[in-house]
Formats: C-alpha cells, structure tokens, sequence
C-alpha cells in the first residue's frame, strides 16, 4: 500500500507545478502538501529511508503551516495556540516519551559514572555555548537569538538513545546521560538561559523552572508510576494506589473548593500549590495508564507516536505562527541548525576522547551532546507566549537533528563493522 503513495508523490509535485505555472493557487499548495505527505507514508516501503518517515512528516508540517497559517492557527474561534492546549500536547509528548524509559535508566550512573559527568558536562556547556555564539555572529533579532539558546539549552532528546542503538554505542551511557540531564533541566535551563540570553529576551528563573516541572518532571514521574506498577513488588504497587487514591481525592476537593485556596498567581505559595496539584495528577494519570496497559498491553508501543503527534503539532502552529520571520531568515536559521548541531557532534567526541573515553562511548556522548529536546523548547517558548519567535528555532533545528543523527549513526555503524578485524577461520 505504501508504495504506492510514493509512487504518487511525483505525480502531486506536477501537479503543484503546473498549478504554479496557471497560476491557479489552490491546486499549486494542495499539490506540494500532498506530495510531501505521501513521501511521509511512502518512504516506509524502501528500507533504506524507512527511519526517515517522521522527518518528512515534519517536512509535510512545515509546508502546511507556510502555505496555510491561518487556518492552522485558529479553529473557529478557537486559538491553537491556547496556553493550556500546548502544555497538554507537550505533557502528552514527555509523557509518551517517558513511558520508553525506566527507573532503572536513573540509576545508571553508578556503572558509568565518569561519561554521565562528562556527558553532563558537555550538554550544558558546548550547546548554551555555541547558540549564543551563532545568534550573535548570525545577528538574530532578540527573540530568535533567544530561541537558539533556548534548544541549546534544554536536555537531551530522547532521540539520542535511538541514535546510540542505530550506531551500536553505549546504550546505557546514553540513557543515563538523558535522564540525568532531564532531572536537572528545571535548574540548568533557566539559569543558562539568564546568564546567555536574560539581555535578550525576560527570563524569570523561577518562573521558567517551574514551568519545566509542570512540561517535563510532572509527565515522565507519571510514566515512572506506570513503570513502578509493571515491574516492581506487591508493596510498592499497594503504596502507589493508595497514593493514587488519596491524590484524587485532593484534587476532587481542590476542584469542589479552590476559592477557598485562592491565593495571587505570582505569589510562591500559588507556585508551589500548583505543583502539588499537578503531581496529585501525575499519580491519578499513572495509576489509570497503568489500568489500561492491563487491558491493551501494546499500548506502551502506540505511545511514542502520541510524542510524535505533538511534536509535528507544535512544528505546524509554529511555522504557521512565525511564518513571516521563517520566510525572512528560514535559510540563516537552517544553517545555524546544522552548525549548532554540528558543534555538538563534534566537540561532545573529541572532549570525550581526550577525557580518556572510549570510541563508542564517545560517539554515545556526541549524540547526547548534538541533539537536544526540541519539544521541551516548543513548550516553554508557548508558555512564554512567544512560539513565533523564540520557538522558530526548535520548528527548524528539530527535523535536522532527525536527520543528521540518523545519517550519523549509521554511518559509525558501518565504519565501525569495516573497521572490525576478521576473524580467521579455525582449521579442523
């Protein structure tokens, strides 16, 4: 079936331009957004680009939110960019994600405690480093500038571990280095992006972590319940349901009488109510997750494209936000994408190598280091309202590292099987 939307593709690429030759509009857009989105489901025929088929479905939605922003941005009178749709998609995205990893990936570090240091290390040093760098020499207006910074400044993608496993590198390294590095986003992010971009744009560090709480910590600790329910004893199953009990309860009485509790939105106690709230919730969301993988046990498999649901969502509605300024300097900003990254590469395997690291721990830190979570930098460039600036960069950067991680990892597969010595046979 698939092969013959690929075989479609060219057709609807004609099609678009001979609609752009008639001049005729409509057919000219219908045609490109066809044809890349039957690219995005042909591609899964030919083995070679099968890992590619997410990278043109972001292609498809960048098309899309060009060629249409306005409706892809409002639904009626409804706004897609709406504070609390985005923190729900991006809950869902860490979520999904979240559910591919597992307590025990936290604990990695006591067998690899010298590549997560330096892993560490070099994510939160290298990247923040070089977007400010780039913004600079490239001389983005604020926003922009800020937005690199930003996606230089968040955790790992889970995107690394996948790209470890292609390259044949050090999983568990890899695994411990994003989690490690998500667990301390809530402080490295904001306090990077207060000491690179606090002149560019307004950075309110409590704010901005609490905010990754609420995005990031709050999600995957529900995915850790669901987690701790599926593979842990009796009596840590018993103490997470009545947790979960008792967290439903709150929020039930928290829904029935908050007047009572109301207090000012900036005020510290308002903050940390919140938090409480949301992680009576994540209790609830696991427990119930949890209920479901009992019925349909596949559902742990269907998760991660839920994540990638979300992500093409935010690269739609940001393209289509900041279409204007992507038009302007979409060619400076994918270039300053594929230096970014390329930066990340580079000196997260070579800081590696001289750190005494071996080659393929090495390759596993470059991942961790070059590719960063663009859905987190959507995330947080929504809750500060500014998705058409500040989150253009993960709109653009995202798609790239898909595809230079790919091209990466399996080009140190096969270098890495060519440099394997043969082994000779042994006589009889």
């Amino acid at each position: 079936m698939r092969k013959y939307f690929l075989w479609a593709a060219p057709i609807f690429f004609i099609v678009a331009g001979l609609g752009w030759l008639q001049q005729i509009d409509l057919i000219s857009k219908m045609g490109l957004i066809l044809g890349f989105s039957s690219i995005a489901i042909g591609v899964g025929h030919v083995k070679i680009l099968s890992g590619y088929q997410y990278t043109f479905w972001i292609i498809t939605a960048v098309c899309a939110g060009l060629l249409y922003p306005n409706f892809f941005l409002h639904v009626g009178s409804f706004d897609m960019r709406n504070k609390w749709l985005i923190l729900i998609i991006i809950q869902m995205v860490m979520f999904g994600m979240g559910t591919q990893m597992s307590i025990e990936d936290f604990t990695g570090i006591r067998k690899s405690g010298r590549g997560v240091l330096i892993g560490l290390l070099g994510h939160f040093t290298i990247m923040p480093i070089m977007g400010f760098l780039i913004a600079k020499t490239f001389g983005f207006e604020p926003e922009i500038a800020a937005g690199i910074i930003l996606i230089g400044s968040c955790s790992s993608g889970l995107a690394s571990n996948v790209m470890t496993y292609i390259a044949k590198g050090n999983l568990v390294l890899s695994v411990t280095v994003t989690a490690m590095s998500t667990l301390t986003a809530p402080i490295m992010t904001p306090f990077l992006m207060k000491i690179f971009a606090g002149t560019m744009v307004e950075v309110h560090f409590f704010d901005m972590m609490m905010e990754i709480i609420k995005i990031v910590l709050v999600p995957l600790s529900a995915a850790m319940i669901h987690d701790v329910l599926k593979n842990h004893g009796l009596a840590a199953k018993k103490q997470i349901y009545l947790l979960a009990i008792f967290s439903a309860v709150w929020l039930v009485i928290f829904a029935c009488f908050g007047n009572a509790f109301s207090v000012p939105e900036d005020n510290t106690v308002a903050h940390i109510l919140e938090i409480v709230n949301f992680s009576c919730g994540a209790f609830v969301v696991g427990s119930l997750y949890h209920l479901l993988y009992k019925n349909f046990p596949k559902i742990d498999l269907i998760m991660p494209y839920f994540s990638m649901f979300g992500i093409i969502y935010f690269t739609l509605v940001t393209t289509a936000a900041g279409r204007d300024n992507l038009i302007q300097i979409g060619f400076l900003l994918f270039l300053a994408s594929v230096l970014h990254n390329g930066a990340g590469y580079f000196f997260g395997y070579w800081v590696s190598r001289i750190s005494g690291l071996d080659k393929k721990s090495s390759q596993t830190i470059a991942f961790e280091v070059g590719l960063q979570n663009g859905g987190m930098a959507s995330g947080l460039a929504g809750a500060m309202g500014k998705l058409a600036t500040v989150g253009l960069a993960s709109a653009v950067f995202s798609p790239w590292m898909n595809v230079s991680g790919s091209l990466l990892a399996n080009y140190w597969r096969k270098k890495d099987n060519r440099d394997a010595p043969e082994i000779a046979p042994v006589a009889n």
